[in-house]
């Protein structure tokens, strides 16, 4: 089983920049959709951005134009670049396999506060 260990959140002012990194213990190469997640408190978890094996790019209306989502296959790294960070992008977030893929065990997650 692949292990994901999530890292790079912390406290941002609104309109802020983070980049988050996530690294997987495993090979990512055959994985056609990798994903970011995120779950604030009182919430479900849901899917912010993914991205195919071919580069493709998906993203929730929330963070589309602010969010960027990119994958190293080679290093098995998969990244999130969050601009324009608003109040409402503080959560805990994760990464892990989208689409019809299986998930994998979910890492610790890395939290992200968006306030002045």
């Amino acid at each position: 089983q692949v292990q994901l260990v999530e890292s790079g959140g912390g406290l941002v002012q609104p309109g802020g920049s983070l980049r988050l990194s996530c690294a997987a213990s495993g090979s990512i190469f055959s994985i056609n959709r990798m994903g970011w997640y995120r779950q604030a408190p009182g919430k479900q978890r849901e899917l912010v951005a993914a991205i195919t094996s071919g580069g493709s790019t998906n993203y929730a209306d929330s963070v589309k134009g602010r969010f960027t989502i990119s994958r190293d296959n080679a290093k098995n790294m998969v990244y999130l670049q969050m601009n324009s960070l608003k109040p409402e992008d503080t959560a805990v977030y994760y990464c892990n396999t989208a689409g019809l893929q299986s998930r994998w065990n979910w890492g610790q997650g890395t939290q992200v506060t968006v306030s002045s």
